[in-house]
């Protein structure tokens, strides 16, 4: 009888009460009563309460009261479970048995789902209790009874969809909130009866556009204005301020708090609509999305901050706790929009309609320019960082290079606005780091003369700058670009124009601002392209002697100190140079030697006679034992790995072992001829005794 008293006061409660925020204190109660109550038509009852009592849905509601309510059912089912697994032990005469049976429990809670209420209400009840009940593996309902609740809820959600229009905009929200959390217990059989044409454009829209996610990323600019300037002519963003405490609140809101299974949710929308166009829509809202992160971003004050710079611009309380919040919300986004492209990526691969010469280079585009406007998010981590990521952005450049007048009215379109001079703002600088890594893959399908006016002329102004370690990545960007053009097939005459002004570029600016690994790196490609069977080695023969010959007369008179690694800016360079710095430093004389080293693969056999005794005085005239020990390592692995074919390959074990290559290269250092000496021979001298 207790417990109907207090449902009785409980319902004059919700009758009385004024006000939402009234209303839900009266939540923690419904819930004790809701999982206590013996009779299956109170239970009924109140579960109708729930969903229509005008205490709790009238005036302003949003997607955190449809939580709450969700919160109810969700945690009055597991208290039923879990009393009714204390209740299984040997009976007792003094304990008296509370609520219902597990099975009569839900029955009696499904029929609160009634016409009081409208249908997308309705989901949240379903929802709710098969979250509870078999939520976290818990497996608590008989096998025909949890289909029965899949089926209901399903069918809650369809007729849901198809009603729309009739419901307030919350009801949009709440569908994606409840398929959020019961989609991973749904069987296959009822996540294919989900009508994902009108779902999609639902989701995407919610997540992105609407109050209960990103809201269009407008939040981004707003920042700005709670920027002030400190004493210490420092930018502060205090914690208090309205926009850290929206940013907050945005990261705390149902849907971007799981945002991770929400965007799998969407790619399998994405993989199952029926109709293309909506794969295509989705795309554009993406691309509205970011673009609009990319304007309010150049809005904000932090735009204007390096990342190698928020130090010394910067707060230190800021750097430490506001400005993480925002960079783990932004990450957020880019993850998420990644999974999406990913899936619709997948959709071009494997559908005759998307894969058309109509479609395919248009999303193949669009993808990339959605990339282009969170690259300002993606520097932070490194473009390699996600392997997701990697598959979106080659995927993307993979279709779209198909098409080279698609290529390259993108590659216009996205070209370096301050031709010829490095930008001043960080956020053009990041721009032009997005353009050369991309462009890089283009040079094969572009024509030389495009190569030269748009590749070429966005690469040159960071070839020859030095000085600044931070920009190291874009430096080497630049490099990648330069080479991957002159090592097109159809840039021969461009690449003989080009490399003398490259080659001296590339020895003014090593090793102060290109790694090691990045200066071989090019060095070995430039040398490819003079090499057979290049066409450019057809009319300049003598080019690979000559570029060798500057090399080693360098190699000479190069400092022997260990080279320090540069400094990165950014996650992602430090990736870079992972494998340079992962072995021992080596001096600038050492890597000239690897550098000759890595090109012998490709001289003509005469250059090769040549030059194999040369390398092997270089490499024995390294004063340290251990960079001397890694160069002649590295010799015989040149000569011995596979680099170099049949022809070279033989004249190269002629050469280590009857024309004296052994002995160069093992042998010609002074410190590593040991000579051996007899011992015993000859006694210590002892001075003379007295044998008196």
């Amino acid at each position: 009888m207790g417990t109907e008293r207090s449902l009785a006061t409980l319902l004059r409660s919700l009758q009385t009460v004024s006000g939402n925020q009234d209303a839900f204190g009266l939540l923690p109660s419904s819930t004790g009563l809701l999982s206590l109550l013996s009779n299956p038509l109170n239970v009924t009852l109140l579960s109708s309460q729930l969903l229509h009592s005008p205490a709790l849905w009238s005036g302003e509601f949003d997607l955190e009261t449809c939580r709450r309510i969700l919160s109810v059912f969700n945690t009055a089912a597991i208290s039923v479970v879990h009393n009714e697994s204390q209740q299984q032990g040997p009976p007792s005469p003094n304990i008296q048995r509370r609520g219902l049976e597990r099975e009569e429990w839900v029955k009696a809670v499904v029929q609160g789902a009634d016409d009081k209420s409208p249908r997308w209400r309705h989901s949240i009840l379903l929802g709710g209790i098969l979250l509870g009940m078999e939520g976290q593996d818990r497996q608590s309902l008989p096998s025909n009874l949890r289909k029965k609740l899949e089926s209901g809820l399903v069918t809650a959600l369809q007729l849901s969809l198809g009603e729309l229009d009739s419901y307030p905009r919350v009801a949009r929200d709440c569908i994606a909130l409840v398929l959020n959390y019961t989609f991973e217990l749904l069987a296959d059989a009822e996540r294919n009866r989900l009508d994902y044409n009108i779902l999609l454009p639902l989701l995407v829209d919610t997540v992105f556009f609407s109050q209960a996610g990103f809201e269009s990323g407008y939040f981004l600019g707003a920042i700005d204005r709670d920027i002030r300037e400190t004493p210490s002519k420092k930018f502060e963003w205090q914690a208090q301020s309205p926009t850290c405490l929206h940013i907050r609140a945005i990261t705390a809101k149902p849907l971007i708090s799981s945002l991770g299974p929400l965007s799998r949710l969407i790619a399998h929308a994405i993989d199952n609509c029926q109709v293309q166009g909506l794969v295509v829509q989705a795309v554009d809202s993406l691309l509205d999305f970011t673009r609009t992160l990319m304007v309010q971003w150049r809005q904000n004050k932090l735009s204007e901050v390096d990342i190698s710079e928020e130090a010394e611009f910067l707060d230190e309380t800021s750097l430490q706790t506001t400005i993480p919040i925002l960079w783990r919300l932004l990450k957020t986004s880019l993850f998420s929009i990644v999974i999406l492209l990913r899936a619709a990526l997948g959709r071009v691969l494997n559908d005759r309609v998307l894969a058309a010469d109509n479609c395919a280079p248009l999303l193949a585009r669009k993808s990339l320019h959605i990339l282009r406007n969170l690259c300002f998010v993606s520097a932070r981590i490194g473009q390699n960082a996600s392997s997701q990521y990697t598959f979106v952005n080659l995927t993307a450049i993979d279709i779209l290079s198909q098409y080279p007048v698609a290529s390259q009215e993108f590659l216009e379109n996205i070209r370096p606005a301050a031709t010829g001079r490095i930008p001043d703002y960080p956020i053009d600088r990041c721009l032009d780091l997005f353009f050369l890594n991309t462009a890089e893959h283009f040079a094969l399908v572009l024509s030389p003369a495009v190569n030269e006016d748009l590749l070429i002329a966005a690469a040159l102004p960071y070839l020859a700058a030095g000085g600044n370690n931070n920009l190291l990545e874009i430096f080497e960007a630049a490099h990648s670009v330069v080479l991957s053009v002159l090592a097109a097939p159809k840039s021969a005459d461009m690449a003989a124009k080009h490399l003398p002004f490259y080659v001296d570029t590339l020895s003014t600016v090593f090793p102060q601002n290109l790694s090691a690994r990045q200066f071989r790196l090019a060095f070995k490609t430039v040398l490819q392209i003079t090499a057979p069977p290049s066409p450019l080695a057809n009319t300049q023969p003598l080019l690979p002697s000559i570029l060798l010959e500057l090399l080693y007369n360098r190699a000479l008179h190069a400092p022997t100190t260990p080279l320090t690694p540069p400094v990165a800016s950014t996650s992602a360079s430090v990736d870079l140079n992972a494998i340079s710095n992962s072995t021992p430093p080596l001096s600038e004389q050492a890597v000239l030697a690897m550098t000759m080293l890595d090109c012998l693969c490709f001289l003509r056999l005469e250059t090769l006679e040549e030059w194999l005794p040369l390398v092997a005085h270089l490499v024995n005239i390294i004063p340290d034992k251990a960079m001397r020990q890694q160069c002649q390592e590295r010799f015989w692995d040149a000569l011995s790995s596979g680099e170099m074919d049949v022809d070279r390959a033989n004249f190269c074990v002629t050469w280590w072992s009857t024309m004296g290559g052994r002995e160069m290269v093992l042998f010609g250092s002074e410190e590593d001829l040991k000579i051996p000496y007899m011992s015993g021979a000859i006694g210590a001298v002892v001075e003379p005794q007295s044998k008196l």
